[in-house]
């Protein structure tokens, strides 16, 4: 773990940290019940076809992708984008908090490495009103690369002159926390608000 003493640095993931994102939010409406919705984001809208998006690709390549392989889901294909709001449930206030205590304690230089859509981020800028507390955000559909990649990391820490050990990463999604710590960035596992208080406090940073 890296020296309490040295860091300087927070940086957030978005989605599943600060902003409670999740499709199933939406597909609740749109299926009847919690094996279909699972089964469609297992096989159709899949992690997987969403992180093309995330690196850039259109919302109407990719729509137009799903609807010829998956004519019969035509319905609930086009709902992804039609209505991507609606899988975005708001702001995950525990968190929002942890992050305006560090923000509003002056000691730490504040990112957001996000991978999201450049066709949706200026919608969550325009609602999220602590996205304006940090001090830059590199996104990932903006980039054209994503975590876990090096390189998307590396964005990052060159344009904001950031020391890779002089700083923490916090992300629900482990692979990209793993990324975070191979290139030598301290990182934690995001696991709800009151373990990420724990680690802040373990580490002497709140």
């Amino acid at each position: 773990m890296t020296s309490i003493n040295s860091i300087t640095t927070i940086i957030f993931d978005l989605g599943g940290v600060l902003i409670d994102w999740n499709p199933r939010h939406l597909y609740q409406k749109i299926f009847k019940t919690e094996e279909e919705i699972t089964w469609f984001l297992e096989n159709v809208c899949t992690p997987e076809w969403n992180e093309q998006q995330d690196a850039g690709r259109s919302f109407e390549d990719a729509t137009k992708e799903l609807v010829q392989k998956f004519p019969e889901h035509e319905h609930a294909i086009r709902a992804w984008y039609d209505r991507w709001q609606e899988t975005i449930h708001g702001p995950i206030h525990e968190t929002v908090e942890i992050l305006r205590s560090i923000r509003d304690s002056r000691r730490y230089r504040l990112y957001a490495l996000t991978n999201w859509s450049a066709e949706t981020f200026p919608w969550a800028l325009e609602n999220f009103e602590f996205l304006h507390w940090f001090d830059g955000i590199v996104v990932s559909g903006i980039e054209k690369t994503r975590k876990p990649f090096p390189e998307f990391y590396e964005i990052l820490l060159n344009r904001y002159n950031i020391v890779p050990e002089n700083s923490i990463f916090i992300d629900d999604n482990l692979q990209n926390v793993e990324a975070a710590r191979a290139i030598k960035i301290d990182a934690i596992h995001f696991q709800g608000a009151g373990n990420l208080k724990a680690e802040l406090r373990r580490r002497d940073l709140i």
